[in-house]
C-alpha cells in the first residue's frame, strides 16, 4: 500500500531496558528488549533493505532522554533517506516530538558543527554517534528555517516538512494509545497513520490487513497458528446495582471457528511457550472475516478501574469522558497533554479524581466546565444514581504543572520499565505516583453537574 525505497531508513523511536539473569540462568526482560537484541531484528533489516537510523548503542543506551535526542539527531542527518517513522507505541513518537520542540536549536547546532551535545554522557552512545556525524552547515540552516516557521504554527505538520520522503507513520495506535492520535495527526498532518498489528507480551494475535484505514477503524485478522485461541462470549446484562462484575454475563468459551459476527468476546490464549487458557483481559468484537479467520475490533481492557461503591467504570468509560471534556478545552485554545485518574475513598463520600496536564492558557471557568462535562459523561447507572444521592461526591479535576507526566515516566523508568513499552496508567492507586501528582497539582475544580 505504501511502497518504500530499497536501502531507505526508518526513524524508529525504540528503546531497550535492562535484562537480568534468573536463578535458573534464563535471560529475563521486556518482549521488545529481547527482540532488539535478537538476530531476527538484524535479519528483518537485511531482508527488507530498510535500516534504522540509530545504532545499537543508542537503542540499548539505557537512558531514554539521551536515546531520544540521538534518535532525533540521526533521523535528521539521514532526513532524505527516511522512508517511515515508527515506534512500538504512539506515545513514544509524541513524547519524542515534544522533546524536539525544546531541543531543536541544540540539535541544529550539533548538525552544523558535527558535534554532540554535552547532555549525551554515556560513553558508548557518545562514541557511536560521533562516529556517524560530520559538520553539515547547509542542512542545519534548512532545518533551522523549517523549525522557526513551524514553531509559529505550534509545530503543525512538522513531520512531513522535516522528512519529505517519509511514506507513513507506523505504531500501535489502538486501545490506550488512542488519546495520543490527535497530537500525532497534528505533527503528521496528511501523512498516513498506520496502526501496527495486535499483540501482547503473552502472545501475538492478529495483523492489520487494511493499513490505509484510520486507526479508529482498524480491525485485526487473527492468525490461527500464533496460539490456540478461545473466546468467552460476553453478553451485556441489564443494569444490576448489586453485581460485582462489569456489566457482562459470560458464556462458555468457543474456539476460533465458532465466533459470530457482531458478538463481543474476551480473548483466551494457550501458547507454545506454556500459558494454558490464559485470560488476556481484552474485550474484542468480531467485525468481519478474512477467508475463514475472524477480524477483530479491539474494544477495551476489561479491568474495572474506577469504582467507589456500586459504580462500575472501565478504561473505555474514562476515555470517553475525558474526550468530551477535552473537546471543551480545545474550543478555548487548550490542549490536553496527558491524563490519569484515581478513585478517592479515604474521605466520605468517595469521588473520582482526574489529573490533567494541559498546554495553553485557559480561563478557570472553562476548566470548571470541563470538569462538569466529564462528570456528566459517566453514564454507568450505578454512578448516576450514586451521584444523585450524593453517595459519590462531585468529580474533582486536578490540573498539574507542565512536565508532571514526564516525572511519572521517570518514576516508572527508574523502576525498570522500558520507554518503548510504557503506557501512562489511566487509573492508579500507587501511593508514590499519587504523591507526585498531588505535589504537582496547581489547580483543583469540583463538578457542579449534579447540583
Amino acid at each position: 500500500v505504501y511502497p518504500i525505497r530499497e536501502g531507505g531508513r526508518i526513524l524508529e523511536f525504540i528503546y531497550s531496558s535492562k535484562r537480568l539473569k534468573t536463578k535458573g540462568g534464563l535471560t529475563a526482560g521486556t518482549a521488545t528488549t529481547h527482540y532488539y537484541a535478537s538476530e531476527e531484528f538484524n535479519i528483518k533489516q537485511e531482508k527488507t533493505k530498510s535500516f534504522t537510523c540509530s545504532p545499537q548503542e543508542v537503542i540499548f543506551g539505557g537512558d531514554y532522554k539521551q536515546s531520544t535526542y540521538c534518535h532525533l539527531l540521526l533521523g535528521l542527518l539521514f532526513w532524505d533517506e527516511v522512508e517511515l517513522i515508527a515506534s512500538t507505541f504512539a506515545y513514544s513518537i509524541v513524547q519524542a516530538f515534544a522533546s524536539f520542540e525544546e531541543q531543536w536549536e541544540e540539535i541544529c547546532s550539533d548538525i552544523k558543527d558535527g558535534t554532540l551535545s554535552s547532555r549525551i554522557t554515556l560513553p558508548r552512545m557518545r562514541k557511536a554517534v560521533l562516529d556517524i556525524i560530520s559538520p553539515n552547515p547547509c542542512l542545519a540552516s534548512q532545518i533551522e528555517a523549517i523549525c522557526r516557521d513551524s514553531k509559529a504554527s505550534n509545530w503543525y505538520g512538522i513531520v512531513p516538512r522535516l522528512w519529505p520522503n517519509a511514506k507513513y507513520v507506523y505504531s500501535i495506535m489502538t486501545g490506550s494509545m488512542q488519546p495520543y492520535l490527535k497530537k500525532l495527526r497534528h505533527y503528521a498532518v496528511s501523512l498516513p497513520l498506520v496502526s501496527a498489528d495486535y499483540g501482547s507480551t503473552e502472545g501475538w494475535i492478529g495483523v492489520n490487513l487494511d493499513p490505509c484505514l484510520p486507526p479508529e477503524d482498524v480491525t485485526f485478522a487473527v492468525i490461527p497458528t500464533f496460539s490456540y485461541f478461545e473466546f468467552i462470549p460476553l453478553y451485556k446484562k441489564k443494569q444490576d446495582l448489586t453485581s460485582s462484575t462489569v456489566g457482562y454475563i459470560e458464556g462458555e468459551p468457543v474456539p476460533l471457528s465458532q465466533v459470530k459476527l457482531g458478538q463481543e468476546y474476551e480473548l483466551v490464549l494457550t501458547t507454545f511457550t506454556g500459558l494454558y487458557r490464559y485470560r488476556l483481559g481484552d474485550v474484542v468484537e468480531v467485525a468481519g472475516f478474512h477467508n475463514g479467520t475472524p477480524k477483530l475490533n479491539f474494544i477495551f481492557r476489561r479491568e474495572l478501574i474506577l469504582t467507589v461503591n456500586i459504580d462500575k467504570n472501565t478504561e473505555n468509560d474514562l476515555q470517553l469522558a475525558v474526550e468530551r471534556g477535552s473537546e471543551v478545552l480545545s474550543k478555548y485554545g487548550g490542549e490536553l497533554v496527558d491524563f490519569t485518574s484515581h478513585a478517592e475513598v479515604m474521605h466520605q463520600p468517595g469521588h473520582y479524581m482526574i489529573y490533567w496536564e494541559i498546554k495553553g492558557e485557559v480561563e478557570e471557568r472553562v476548566l470548571g466546565e470541563c470538569c462538569g462535562v466529564m462528570d456528566a459523561s459517566f453514564v454507568d447507572h450505578g454512578y448516576v444514581v450514586s451521584r444523585r444521592t450524593n453517595s459519590i461526591g462531585p468529580l474533582e479535576l486536578c490540573i498539574v504543572e507542565t512536565g508532571t507526566f514526564n516525572k511519572v515516566l521517570d518514576y516508572f523508568i527508574g523502576n525498570g520499565a522500558a520507554l518503548g513499552q510504557f503506557k501512562t496508567p489511566r487509573c492508579t492507586n500507587n501511593h508514590i505516583l499519587l504523591r507526585i501528582l498531588n505535589l504537582c497539582t496547581i489547580k483543583r475544580f469540583h463538578s457542579t453537574a449534579y447540583n
